[in-house]
């Protein structure tokens, strides 16, 4: 049974997919089951941390100190409300800069979720 925002990996050519509707069936590609990615936590002297800026009373920036090169980078970056209605992704080129700025009046709270292309997926909570 996959649940809503659960990240998979194929094994074999390497696709990731973010489940947007919950089902009780398998996710499956190049004939494999797919992968759940677990969610390691990042901690403030990790690479993968969320450093979170407060520009305004809702807008917000979020930078990590982290390698960005065609061998070494962060793919894609989410914001994701506590409650899972609100969802924020900005893709990564290579080499650009790993930040994103955003607007949520998120009253639950938020955490922040990266894939790095080396290291797999990353969870802050802020």
């Amino acid at each position: 049974m996959t649940e809503r925002l659960e990240l998979y990996k194929c094994s074999v050519c390497s696709n990731v997919v973010e489940v947007t509707n919950e089902g009780v069936g398998v996710l499956v590609c190049c004939g494999q089951n797919m992968e759940l990615l677990n969610e390691n936590i990042a901690d403030s002297s990790n690479a993968h941390y969320a450093i979170v800026e407060n520009i305004d009373e809702i807008t917000k920036n979020i930078r990590f100190n982290h390698v960005m090169t065609p061998e070494h980078h962060i793919e894609f970056i989410e914001v994701i409300s506590n409650d899972g209605k609100y969802l924020k992704r900005k893709f990564l080129e290579e080499i650009e800069p790993a930040q994103l700025t955003f607007k949520c009046d998120c009253k639950e709270g938020f955490y922040v979720r990266l894939y790095c292309n080396r290291d797999g997926c990353w969870k802050t909570l802020v």
